[in-house]
């Protein structure tokens, strides 16, 4: 398979891909997020035998030079460093513009220069924007109605031109919403869950109306993988999405009797996404992946929702359950 580079390495959907890469046996290179504290993210919490096998490179991937040093010697580039929380696109867009499709040019550069086998960049059910028709296939028309979604767009825009331009071997990754252990606070589940299991009586969220595609993060991964093994994803953009759908609010009640029925939600302004940005329903088409690669979702919504909330109890320290997280 030759030496594999995951950018993001250190996140949520990343650290996940990395464990699952080294535990087939992969060469793997985790590009993190420096820091002066040496810090690795959520991979300083794997297994000692899972580090011991990975090769840590600390840098930003807003910076060619350290790029072009993590791409040296890789065949395949999992891109997942990005940007991600929509809230805080609001608050600065710029940031997002230089990692998001800046970030994402630095790889694609680096991979074409080096001449990387494959290159997977990671997309987003956002760039869609609220559905016009159901479910979402990857012939849905692009609509950015976040500073975040748009900076995705962007990206994979890039990524799709050098694939025309330069041939070079690229899959646009779009996963709907992933969600278990190691999330950040920021998106929808943990942040129900952790107000409910640090004890709140009083749910404190946005928007109950819009609807969303869940996939549990080891189903995630899985797409991940399918797409990074098959030479016929090349050149395309494929979801990663369940196939069913959920409202928030239904999503909140389902969780609420999980943990504590007694608890009441309040709709907080602060949280609500202005009008026209708000994506109000996202339901994925899965059978592009299904063609491709046979992929199909194994964790239905209650049992990896059971999986997240347990893992919760046990790491709730590592969250703020008292503050709004942008």
């Amino acid at each position: 398979m030759g030496k594999v580079l995951v950018t993001g390495a250190d996140g949520f959907i990343g650290s996940h891909l990395t464990e699952a890469l080294v535990r087939r046996g992969d060469d793997v290179r985790a590009f993190v997020y420096y820091n002066s504290f040496g810090l690795k993210g959520w991979l300083d919490t794997s297994p000692a035998e899972i580090r011991n096998e990975i090769e840590f490179f600390s840098g930003d991937i807003r910076d060619p030079n350290g790029v072009r040093t993590a791409v040296a010697n890789v065949d395949t580039v999992y891109h997942l460093a990005a940007l991600i929380a929509i809230p805080f696109s609001y608050h600065s867009p710029d940031s997002y513009v230089d990692t998001n499709i800046k970030g994402t040019l630095n790889v694609l550069q680096a991979a074409r220069d080096i001449g990387c086998t494959r290159v997977l960049i990671t997309s987003t059910s956002e760039v869609y924007g609220s559905a016009k028709y159901i479910p979402i296939d990857e012939k849905h028309p692009y609509q950015g109605q976040s500073p975040y979604s748009a900076t995705k767009i962007g990206a994979d825009r890039l990524a799709e031109s050098f694939y025309r331009s330069f041939s070079l071997p690229v899959t646009i990754v779009r996963p709907f919403n992933t969600y278990g252990p190691r999330q950040s606070a920021r998106a929808i589940i943990p942040t129900i869950l952790t107000q409910l299991l640090a004890g709140k009586q009083t749910i404190h969220l946005g928007s109950l109306h819009p609807t969303r595609d869940f996939n549990y993060i080891s189903d995630t991964v899985a797409g991940f993988l399918a797409l990074a093994d098959t030479d016929d994803s090349i050149g395309e953009e494929v979801n990663i999405a369940s196939g069913t759908e959920i409202s928030v609010g239904d999503l909140s009640e389902l969780l609420i009797n999980k943990i504590s029925p007694d608890a009441h939600i309040i709709c907080e302004e602060a949280r609500v996404r202005p009008e026209n940005s708000e994506v109000d329903r996202l339901l994925g088409c899965n059978k592009k992946i299904n063609r491709l690669t046979g992929w199909v979702p194994q964790i239905k919504l209650d049992d990896g929702l059971n999986l997240t909330i347990d893992w919760l109890r046990e790491n709730l320290s590592s969250y703020r359950p008292e503050e709004y997280v942008l």
